[in-house]
């Protein structure tokens, strides 16, 4: 297949964007493996900021990024990510270069506890403000559960809305699977 999955295009994104030195936001840090992926992209003289509000999300990231060695880069918060803005030090607004959300819920955890629209629309507004220019916030949608449902058309219902001389939004998205597979919206600040 020539074209790329899901989770491999959201990956190739981070990569086109997050040089040595950055400072990144993984927004949903779920089993760590994106903060993981990031905090290679940064390197040792880059951040990586993680938010979750699950214990086990901390846990299991904490855990995995201990045994590559990068725990050191990466500064995690047990907060919602809508309280990033707050949470991310002043030196750093204005800086952060990527955000990864991956919205719905933990796999293998308690699927009650989900992203809601509200908080994800607050976090990508507030990175919207402290985002460099071209700075790159990736929206991996699962939307195949009743909640990831009415998450997934609050978001696109947003990101539409977004003035294009504030942002590109692109929906990156295989229209004839089935099972509601996920789908990518990429948000590029101007």
């Amino acid at each position: 297949m020539k074209l790329d999955r899901i989770l491999p295009y959201a990956k190739k994104l981070l990569e086109m964007t997050i040089t040595n030195g950055d400072v990144v936001v993984d927004a949903t840090l779920g089993n760590g493996h994106d903060t993981l992926f990031m905090a290679n992209l940064v390197g040792e003289k880059g951040t990586v900021y993680g938010f979750d509000v699950q214990e086990d999300a901390i846990r299991t990231s904490m855990e995995r990024l201990n045994q590559h060695g990068l725990a050191d880069t990466v500064t995690i918060f047990h907060k919602g990510h809508e309280h990033l803005s707050k949470l991310i030090p002043a030196e750093h607004h204005g800086k952060v270069k990527a955000a990864i959300f991956n919205l719905g819920y933990l796999p293998g955890s308690d699927k009650s506890v989900v992203t809601k629209p509200e908080t994800t629309i607050t976090a990508i507004q507030q990175l919207l403000e402290i985002m460099v220019p071209e700075g790159l916030i990736i929206l991996v949608i699962y939307h195949g559960h009743a909640e990831g449902a009415v998450e997934r058309d609050a978001l696109l219902t947003y990101c539409q809305n977004i003035d294009q001389k504030k942002a590109h939004v692109l929906q990156y998205r295989f229209i004839n699977q089935q099972n509601n597979p996920p789908f990518i919206v990429a948000i590029e600040k101007r």
